[in-house]
């Protein structure tokens, strides 16, 4: 059983950080520490058009701290080496993913003892330009399906994709935003109509109401803008409320049935 598929065997708690915004390694275990299932990394971008204001700023942040691709993947290596358990997912966009070759990046993730990758901009269409890579060395290629997802395009979507499916819960950025819970539940199960491969939900997920609400219908809750959040407001005493956040929401989550 791979990392991803032990943590999907009850419904799962994924956090998100920005590497290099803050101490991205206490900010990490602080994670671990409080019980998230899966962790996403981000990839800091100079354009991040999915995301709303809180992971821009944490974007920008950790791109004015000078970090680096070969920071990231160090940041990865290490988290590997202290949480053997734990999947590691690179979240991010296409440019520094392909600019030095798929085969070199999907090479540097199977090094690093990552997992899985989203790629926000690369659409299913586009598939070549990453997935053959990261299949051939193990690694998912995590898929985005959104409301507007509907039942013409959603096997292509499905196609290729593994570990899980992110289902974006609105149409629109990452932050405040929330899909009220009936049309998560009725677009979570018209998908797992289709596939096998676990579905976990995000964007606008702040609270441990909203997670346990969602756990109750979905394989997993991602949480991301809340937790940068905490990362921007408190900077070196981050870690500490980053493990009480996801404490209470692992909590909701694991209960949740």
């Amino acid at each position: 059983m791979s990392r991803l598929s032990a943590a999907f065997s009850n419904p799962a708690l994924v956090c998100f950080i920005t590497a290099g915004d803050g101490d991205t390694a206490a900010n990490l275990d602080a994670l671990v520490a409080g019980g998230a299932d899966v962790i996403e990394l981000g990839m800091p971008f100079t354009d991040p058009m999915a995301d709303g204001p809180a992971i821009q700023e944490a974007n920008l942040r950790a791109l004015g701290d000078g970090i680096t691709t070969a920071d990231i993947f160090a940041h990865a290596s290490a988290f590997r080496t202290r949480h053997p358990d734990v999947p590691l997912i690179l979240m991010g966009y296409a440019n520094p993913m392909v600019r030095r070759g798929p085969e070199w990046f999907a090479d540097e993730c199977a090094k690093a003892g990552v997992d899985g990758v989203i790629c926000v901009d690369i659409p299913p269409e586009e598939d070549e330009a990453l997935g053959p890579a990261l299949r051939a060395r193990g690694i998912a290629p995590i898929r985005l399906a959104t409301p507007t997802t509907d039942a013409a395009r959603l096997p292509q979507v499905l196609q290729g994709s593994d570990g899980f499916l992110y289902y974006v819960s609105v149409a629109g950025i990452t932050g405040k935003q929330q899909a009220a819970i009936e049309s998560i539940e009725a677009n979570v199960a018209r998908i797992k109509q289709s596939t096998d491969i676990p579905v976990a939900v995000g964007f606008g997920v702040r609270t441990p109401e909203q997670a346990s609400a969602i756990a109750k219908v979905a394989d997993g809750v991602v949480v991301g803008s809340a937790l940068v959040e905490l990362v921007g407001e408190f900077g070196k005493d981050a870690p500490a409320k980053l493990q009480e956040l996801t404490t209470a929401l692992a909590s909701a989550v694991h209960s949740a049935r």
